[in-house]
């Protein structure tokens, strides 16, 4: 043994920083440390990924730029079609603008948050591919595994916004009989920024699901814990959702939260079955 050692050890190099001639008859791997980026070539990769994001968020700015009329004509239509069939006199309902200069700001906003729609999840996997090639396999796959998935919830929370933010203006608006002689001056920018706000509210709050899997499937938590303590999660679900709905008002609040533990009480399924199946390869 100590003669293979030094042998090794007096084996000749075919060059000045080249490996003992052994490990090429041999095939051995070549050092990792070799294949390691330095700190300014990871410098210089985070500044490409971070410019690539920014510029696709401005190409979204742009895009929705053109198609902030649309979009905007949508989202006052869905309002105030809805606010009109409660308030049956159109008179007490006015749309103005407190300044000159609120059209111009309005419209750079908006279109902005259309943008930013298709734009974030390309950035995000630009961020991704620069964390990626750190991680482990048994790392990266439950993230590729719930990406889609939490496009999926997002765009259903978003939908579902959109399908109570109807009755949630006419709830809204059938106070105004309760003030009579009065009348509503609606300011445009209020009203996107308060449907924006519900979609965001509640593509944001179906992503729940996903946190409490990914909790479990790392081994933070366990099915039998969820089970047990299931009624304070559900508090703590309502709190969230009065949380997170910027109207703050009931109705909103019980359109999240009931959905929210509906899906809570999946994912503690999916965490069940998870955690048994990582037991049963234990096992064997």
């Amino acid at each position: 043994m100590l003669k293979a050692v030094q042998a090794d050890r007096n084996e000749p190099t075919n060059g000045e920083n080249d490996r003992p001639l052994l490990a090429g008859r041999f095939n051995l791997p070549d050092d990792p440390e070799k294949f390691r980026l330095t700190l300014v070539e990871h410098l210089e990769e985070l500044r490409t990924r971070i410019v690539r994001s920014l510029l696709i968020i401005c190409a979204g700015w742009v895009a929705g730029w053109f198609l902030e009329p649309m979009v905007f004509g949508w989202l006052s239509n869905l309002v105030i079609t809805n606010i009109q069939q409660v308030v049956h006199n159109p008179d007490k309902i006015k749309i103005i603008w407190d300044s000159f200069t609120e059209m111009f700001m309005m419209k750079i906003r908006l279109s902005f948050m259309i943008g930013l729609i298709p734009g974030l999840p390309l950035a995000i996997m630009q961020m991704w591919g620069f964390v990626k090639p750190g991680l482990k396999p048994k790392e990266r796959q439950p993230i590729e595994r719930v990406a889609p998935f939490s496009i999926f919830l997002f765009a259903m929370g978003v939908g579902f916004a959109i399908a109570i933010l109807g009755p949630c203006t006419r709830w809204f608006a059938s106070y105004l009989e309760d003030f009579p002689n009065t009348v509503i001056y609606q300011r445009p920018d209020v009203l996107v920024t308060f449907a924006m706000k519900m979609m965001i509210a509640f593509g944001l709050g179906f992503q729940l699901p996903l946190v409490v899997w990914a909790l479990g499937a790392i081994g933070l938590l366990s099915a039998e814990t969820l089970v047990k303590y299931w009624r304070h999660a559900a508090v703590g679900i309502f709190f969230l959702a009065a949380a997170f709905t910027p109207s703050n008002d009931a109705f909103s609040m019980l359109m999240m939260a009931v959905p929210m533990v509906v899906l809570f009480m999946i994912s503690v399924w999916a965490v069940k079955i998870t955690q048994s199946k990582r037991a049963k390869i234990v096992d064997e």
